[in-house]
């Protein structure tokens, strides 16, 4: 039988889920009845956004010219944030269907995606999606995906997914043009995981695609990195419900049941073989992917089992941590919220869809404190010499005085805009301490940016500006480049004397000042005024910088005198007076979720 493998990669929203529905049906996978938008978009989540968060594989049968085809295909998802769950789609296919959007053309993530799948070396086939659209410009955008991507214009499918338009010729060039999955290397049986996802009743279920050999139900395999070895009990395959099969060959992806009980067990990206005969050498597996945005959670301590909290929240990280391998934790303890976890993320929506995603599956309120980059910070050691060490909480930095030098990472941002917003989008760049570095003509109406920004200026709402200031129109991608020393300083925030790790921030010096009095009046409008003054301050080192305070409440003790001696009232304002600096010493302020978020929001008030 001929077997396809391939992904489906666009930029966001170039209807990547939508063409999948189309091939579902056209292969008659799935009825006209069944058939329903987004169908496998499986989680809620991604149904309510409308995004794919993560990447599905789906197995269909196609007749081309009279022969029988197994098609397998991934559809992935389109955002900045979840590249690592394209890629790792990628490695397990010889082929790509590149989607462009036929009114919007080519963009961003387009870019991204396209040369992702030339570094696995796959075969890319261009399709030009929504050409029913009345502002589609077919012709345009082909000459466009020429120019930018250096595939021929000719070469590009016409389609539309909404209404089935050009689906039989796409499912032609994907058996036509797609390659054959590569002959075995080797006799002996090599699979790769490319994911993996925790069911309650029947443990780890883990996806594989098979290079070399075959896997049958009953096989002893073993896990090579880890060295775990498990027995087969069920095979299967999603066309796309899931079907049960007694054996996969070469080129098939797969999903397995062996009874894994821990979590522990399953690593995305290590390859399976048989115990009884097992492959000398693993299959290349994943890079780990870089964290770049980090934050620490918290249990809400606001529910009467206080105890049982960090333990639920430990048990549904564990399991999204096995589904999505792209994000890290580690325990931290705060002096203001007790026992949480250091999270680390790719993005800023992939933090939002994590806390999402904890809140509903593992069913676990959560505290989450602003998000920080990571920086990398020279000091002087013991002996005099320079040692590197790595900060993902402003909280950790050592004390200045060992400090030479704080170095910030450094993005190059590609941006894609009309002609007409280049103005605007170079002085939100500048803005942000970036610097300009080229620009390349796209096509008559739209050129492509490219600046150097501090990773640190676009995490927080660079994105939320810059689509506000194209009309929408304006679209980014970033990499991290490299490492830059700054003049980077903390700043801490002490509330009522105490300093709160979780409110620190690592900032420019030049901007400390600004920053610091926009986060006091955020905070002080989102923490309750108390019995008691509460001075709120920004400091760096020892020296204040900024400050705020929220008056107390106020009870009128004198109200029951009338007329008298001074002497009363003098009495009962002194006792308060007394009482009021006594609850101060003893008092607690109590900080709200908003007053942690406050952080983000940097812009000028």
């Amino acid at each position: 039988m001929n077997i396809r493998n391939f992904s489906i990669i666009a930029h966001i929203d170039h209807g990547k889920s939508t063409l999948a529905d189309r091939l579902l049906q056209a292969t008659k996978a799935v009825s006209d009845r069944e058939a329903k938008a987004q169908l496998l978009d499986s989680m809620d989540l991604e149904r309510e956004r409308g995004i794919t968060i993560k990447a599905s594989a789906v197995t269909v049968m196609h007749e081309h010219k009279g022969e029988p085809y197994m098609l397998n295909f991934i559809d992935t998802p389109g955002h900045v944030d979840f590249g690592y769950e394209v890629s790792r789609a990628l490695k397990a296919c010889e082929g790509a269907l590149l989607v462009v959007d036929a009114a919007q053309g080519v963009q961003a993530q387009t870019v991204v995606n396209a040369y992702l799948a030339i570094e696995q070396d796959l075969e890319i086939v261009p399709v030009l999606n929504k050409i029913d659209l009345p502002g589609a410009r077919p012709d345009e955008i082909a000459m466009e995906v020429e120019q930018v991507l250096g595939f021929a214009a000719e070469d590009c499918i016409l389609c539309s997914a909404k209404t089935g338009q050009g689906i039989p010729e796409l499912l032609d060039a994907i058996c036509e043009r797609f390659p054959a999955p590569r002959k075995p290397e080797t006799d002996k049986t090599r699979a790769l995981i490319f994911d993996a996802v925790y069911d309650d009743y029947r443990g780890v279920i883990v996806y594989c695609r098979v290079f070399d050999g075959s896997l049958k139900v009953g096989d002893k395999i073993r896990m090579m990195g880890l060295g775990r070895v498990f027995h087969i009990t069920e095979l299967g395959k999603y066309p796309p419900k899931p079907q049960k099969v007694k054996e996969v060959g070469v080129g098939e992806t797969c999903y397995l049941v062996a009874a894994i009980k821990t979590l522990g067990d399953v690593r995305v990206g290590d390859t399976i073989t048989l115990d009884n005969d097992p492959a000398e050498q693993a299959l290349e597996g994943y890079e780990p992917p870089n964290q770049m945005v980090f934050c620490d959670f918290y249990p809400a301590t606001n529910s009467e089992k206080k105890s049982n909290d960090f333990e639920t929240l430990r048990e549904a990280m564990e399991k999204l941590s096995l589904n999505d391998a792209s994000f890290t934790f580690q325990t931290v303890h705060s002096e203001a919220l007790g026992f949480g976890y250091r999270c680390g993320f790719l993005g800023l929506l992939h933090m939002d869809i994590i806390q999402e995603r904890l809140e509903r599956e593992g069913n676990v309120e959560i505290v989450q404190t602003a998000p920080t980059v990571s920086y990398k910070v020279d000091v002087r050691g013991k002996e005099g010499q320079t040692e590197e060490i790595e900060v993902h909480n402003p909280a950790d930095l050592p004390d200045m005085g060992s400090v030479l030098a704080i170095k910030e990472p450094i993005c190059r941002v590609e941006i894609m805009c009309p002609k007409q917003y280049i103005g605007d989008v170079m002085k939100l760049a500048l803005d942000r301490r970036g610097i300009f570095t080229n620009q390349m003509f796209v096509s008559d109406a739209r050129d492509m940016l490219t600046f150097e920004i501090p990773l640190a200026e676009l995490i927080y709402d660079f994105y939320d500006k810059l689509k506000g200031l194209t009309a929408g129109y304006g679209t980014m991608d970033y990499e991290v480049t490299e490492y830059r020393p700054d003049n980077l300083a903390r700043v801490d925030v002490l509330i009522n004397g105490d300093i709160v790790e979780a409110l620190s921030v690592i900032v420019h010096k030049d901007k400390a000042e600004q920053r610091g009095r926009n986060l006091l009046i955020r905070l002080k409008k989102q923490i309750p005024r108390h019995q008691f003054e509460i001075p709120l301050q920004c400091a760096i080192g020892g020296k204040i910088i900024a400050r705020e305070t929220i008056k107390g409440f106020r009870k009128n003790v004198t109200a029951k005198c009338y007329g008298g001696d001074i002497t009363r009232k003098r009495k009962l304002l002194e006792k308060q007076k007394k009482g009021k600096a006594r609850m101060k010493t003893i008092g607690s302020v109590s900080i709200p979720q908003e007053a942690f978020m406050a952080v983000l929001d940097v812009g000028d008030e």
